[in-house]
C-alpha cells in the first residue's frame, strides 16, 4: 500500500513523496481513511509509528476549504508538552506546503504577542498546550465556538500532568458538532472514560496492544548499585557502539548533574528538563538534532513523542517511576524501521518499579549479559604482558645542548656461579622429578567456541534480584 491508495489529495501526496516517504504505517494506514470520512477515532499504537502524520495529513486536507476568521480557530490540537507542540507544528509546515492554510502554535513559555496577532488574523489549525489556552480562554482572546475538528495528543500523558480537568473544560466550549480524535500509546481507564464522554460512536484503531514496545527495539536490564550507574553509563557509551543516545533521569538535579559529569569526562552531552525556559529547551533539541551534541541527557519532557531520527539507543538511568514512562522513553530510539538498543539500570530500590514495567509490558526484559557486548575486548595478561615488555626496552639517553642522541651501551654482566640446591648432595636415584618447564608459546587449554576469552565490565558479576 502507498499513500496514494489512502484518498489524499494530489498536492499532499507531492509533499510526502518529497519529505521522503512512500508507504503508510499501520495506524496511517488505518487512521486517514477514517479521519477523511469525518469520523470520531480513538488511536492506539506503539510510540514511533508515526501517530502524528495520521492525523495531520487528513486534516490538511479537510481544512483546504472552508474560511477562517479571526480569534476563532476552526481546529483544535491539544499536546501535553511545548516540544510536541512545536513539533506537530513542524509537521504542518513540511506537509501543507501546497495548501493554503493558517496555522499557529500556542504554547507557554514565549510571549503572546506574536499568538496573539495570529489568532486576530484568522488560524485554520491551532497547535496548543492546554495551559496556554486556557489563559488566553479565561482574557477573551480566543472563542472556541468554530472548531469543527478536535485532536487530543498523546492523551496518557494529559493524564499523567493533570491536564484531564482542563480537557474537560476545553471539551465543555466547543461545539458538540465536530470531528473528535483521541491518540495513545497506552490507554489507561480515565483517559478510556474520557473518550466515551467527548467521542460520539468512534472508531477504534489498535495496531498493537496498549503498551507493548517496538519490535525493533532491543531492550536490556542491567542490576547495578547505584554509586556503580556512572561507571556503567561511561562504559557503555564507549564499547556499545553508541551513535547518538538520550539519556533518561527521574530527577532534574540528576540531569543536570550527570550532564556535567559527562562533559568533564569528554563527551559531548546536553540536557534538557522542565525547569529551563523554552527558548534553552527549543536550543538544546536543535543542537542535538544537528549533532553539535551526539548525547541528550534529559527528564521525562523528552520522553513523549519527540521524533528526532537517528537515535541509536536509550539510557534509563533510573527505571521511571511510571512504566508508562518506559514505554515512551525507549520509544526514542527504533524509529520508522531502524534498529535500536536501550538500557535500563536497575538498583535494589528500583526492583518495585521494574517489576511493574514487566507486568505493564507482558514481558520480562533481559538482562544484559556477555554475550550481549558489542565490542572485543583484548585479553588483560597478553596487555599486562606487552606493557611489561615496552617498560624493559633500553632507552635513549638525552644527549646535551649540542650532542647527537647515542643508546649507553649496556654493562657486562657479572658471572653468577649456580645456586646449589640440598638435592644436589643426594644421590640421583634419591633427587625428586624436576617437572618440566613451560615454553612460552604455550597456552591453556582451547575456550569452546561462543564461550567468553576476554574481560567483562564489573557490572555484569552484580546479582539480579526479583
Amino acid at each position: 500500500m502507498t499513500f496514494a491508495d489512502l484518498g489524499l489529495s494530489p498536492e499532499l501526496l507531492q509533499a510526502v513523496e518529497e519529505a521522503g516517504y512512500t508507504e503508510p504505517t499501520a495506524i496511517q494506514a488505518e487512521a486517514i481513511p477514517a479521519v477523511l470520512m469525518m469520523k470520531d477515532l480513538i488511536g492506539i499504537a506503539q510510540t514511533g509509528t508515526g501517530k502524528t502524520a495520521s492525523f495531520v495529513l487528513p486534516m490538511i486536507d479537510v481544512m483546504a476549504s472552508g474560511r477562517r476568521r479571526a480569534l476563532m480557530p476552526r481546529s483544535l490540537i491539544l499536546e501535553p508538552t511545548r516540544e510536541l507542540a512545536a513539533q506537530v507544528a513542524e509537521n504542518f509546515e513540511k506537509y501543507g506546503k501546497n495548501h493554503d492554510l493558517k496555522m499557529a502554535l500556542l504554547i507557554g513559555g514565549v510571549q503572546m504577542g506574536d499568538q496573539l496577532k495570529a489568532l486576530d488574523e484568522g488560524v485554520d489549525v491551532l497547535i496548543a498546550t492546554p495551559g496556554r489556552l486556557m489563559d488566553l480562554f479565561e482574557r477573551g482572546k480566543i472563542l472556541m465556538s468554530g472548531c469543527e475538528l478536535l485532536v487530543i495528543d498523546e492523551a496518557d500523558r494529559m493524564l499523567d500532568m493533570g491536564f484531564i480537568p482542563d480537557i474537560e473544560f476545553i471539551c465543555d466550549k466547543l461545539p458538540e458538532t465536530r470531528q473528535t480524535m483521541l491518540f495513545s500509546a497506552t490507554m489507561p481507564a480515565p483517559i478510556e472514560k474520557l473518550a466515551k464522554k467527548f467521542l460520539s460512536n468512534p472508531k477504534r484503531i489498535e495496531t498493537t496492544r496498549a503498551a507493548t514496545t517496538n519490535k525493533d527495539i532491543t531492550a536490556f536490564k542491567i542490576p547495578v548499585p547505584a554509586r556503580k550507574k556512572r561507571d556503567t553509563l561511561e562504559w557503555l557509551l564507549q564499547n556499545d557502539q553508541v551513535e547518538t543516545a538520550i539519556i533518561f533521569a527521574n530527577r532534574k538535579t540528576t540531569v543536570r548533574d550527570l550532564n556535567k559529569h559527562l562533559q568533564k569526562r569528554g563527551f559531548a552531552s546536553g540536557e534538557i528538563h522542565g525547569d529551563m525556559d523554552q527558548s534553552s529547551r527549543l536550543k538544546e533539541l536543535d543542537r542535538f538534532k544537528a549533532g553539535d551534541v551526539n548525547i541528550l541527557v534529559a527528564s521525562d519532557v523528552a520522553a513523549r513523542g519527540l521524533d528526532i531520527k537517528g537515535v541509536s539507543h536509550v539510557f534509563n538511568f533510573d527505571t521511571p517511576w511510571h512504566p508508562d514512562d518506559y514505554v515512551h522513553r525507549i520509544g526514542r530510539t527504533g524509529r520508522a524501521g531502524a534498529k535500536g538498543r536501550a538500557f535500563t539500570f536497575v538498583s535494589d530500590e528500583d526492583a518495585e518499579a521494574i517489576a511493574n514495567v514487566e507486568k505493564l509490558t507482558g514481558s520480562k526484559v533481559k538482562v544484559f549479559g556477555k554475550d550481549d557486548v558489542r565490542v572485543e575486548l583484548a585479553d588483560p595478561g597478553v596487555e599486562a604482558k606487552e606493557d611489561r615488555q615496552e617498560e624493559k626496552k633500553p632507552r635513549a639517553r638525552r644527549a646535551k645542548s649540542g650532542d647527537a642522541e647515542e643508546t649507553p651501551k649496556p654493562k657486562p654482566k657479572r658471572e653468577r656461579a649456580p645456586r646449589k640446591s640440598k638435592s644436589d648432595d643426594l644421590p640421583d636415584e634419591a633427587k625428586p622429578a624436576r617437572k618440566p618447564r613451560r615454553r612460552k608459546d604455550e597456552v591453556d587449554d582451547p575456550i569452546a567456541p561462543g564461550e567468553w576469552n576476554g574481560p567483562k565490565p564489573g557490572f555484569l558479576d552484580v546479582g539480579f534480584k526479583g
